[in-house]
């Protein structure tokens, strides 16, 4: 990965995930509190693996992925954000465009990271895309608020696994 792909903010360093990463990426996705809006259920050891792994690949194959983000005065783990392709089935095509999501721990919410990461990835993202899509569950509020915040405007309803998503977009000025 190269340096460009490493980002600072004020108080956060996003860089994309590695083997370092793991037992915090494992605490993450087995806590019921993050995933209520994220398929629900706590992550397995094995789910979390293929999920590192997806992170890691879609550098490799796609040029964009999702960053680890760490608070920048001691290094804490606080979550992750980035762009996928995820090819979810049934739902509509986002037309090519990619995927953005974030997730913090618990212990992180509430305190601006995770609006703080979605700006650097989104300014790491002008000039690369057009237009990004976000799939945000429909009671997941903190996050529809954050996606407006940041500029996403609500263009869809959708049901994903059987659960009701908004479909939001954000699109990049023009020049």
């Amino acid at each position: 990965m190269t340096a460009e792909a490493t980002l600072t903010t004020d108080r956060l360093t996003l860089a994309p995930h590695g083997l370092a990463d793991f037992v915090d990426l494992v605490a993450i996705w087995a806590d019921p509190a993050v995933v209520r809006f994220l398929g629900g259920h706590p992550a397995s050891e094995e789910e979390t693996w293929a999920r590192l792994q997806r992170y890691a690949g879609s550098w490799a194959l796609l040029g964009y992925g999702f960053w680890a983000i760490r608070r920048r005065s001691d290094g804490q783990f606080l979550g992750s954000a980035g762009f996928l392709e995820a090819r979810r089935t049934g739902v509509a095509s986002f037309g090519g465009d990619p995927e953005i999501g974030w997730n913090l721990n618990t212990a992180a919410q509430g305190q601006g990271y995770a609006g703080e990461a979605v700006a650097a990835a989104l300014g790491w993202g002008r000039g690369r895309f057009g237009r990004v899509v976000a799939m945000i569950h429909v009671d997941n509020m903190a996050s529809a608020k954050l996606a407006a915040r940041c500029g996403f405007g609500r263009f869809a309803d959708a049901r994903y696994k059987d659960e009701p998503m908004g479909l939001w977009e954000y699109r990049y000025p023009a020049g």
